[in-house]
């Protein structure tokens, strides 16, 4: 799987699910690798972060935007930005 499929599907299930709305990653690896999904978090995790920097997407943590630039632990979920 290459970055940049992960960021499209990052990309396409948030905009699908739009501004409102967020997404956990393990929604992206189950449809990117149903079988073996647990493999690819940290690509995900690594992949939204850089959206995030780029303002595409926020990374929320108990329904808050977080900072990119910090490493992000625990439990996260993805929206696009409107």
């Amino acid at each position: 799987m290459s970055e940049p499929a992960i960021r499209d599907a990052i990309l396409a299930q948030t905009a699908a699910r739009g501004p409102a709305k967020s997404i956990c990653p393990s929604e992206v690896a189950r449809a990117l690798e149903p079988e073996a999904w647990q493999k690819l978090m940290p690509r995900i995790r690594r992949e939204a972060a850089l959206l995030a920097r780029e303002g595409r997407i926020d990374i929320l943590r108990k329904g808050k935007p977080v900072d990119p630039e910090v490493e992000i632990r625990g439990v996260i979920r993805l929206r696009i930005r409107s």
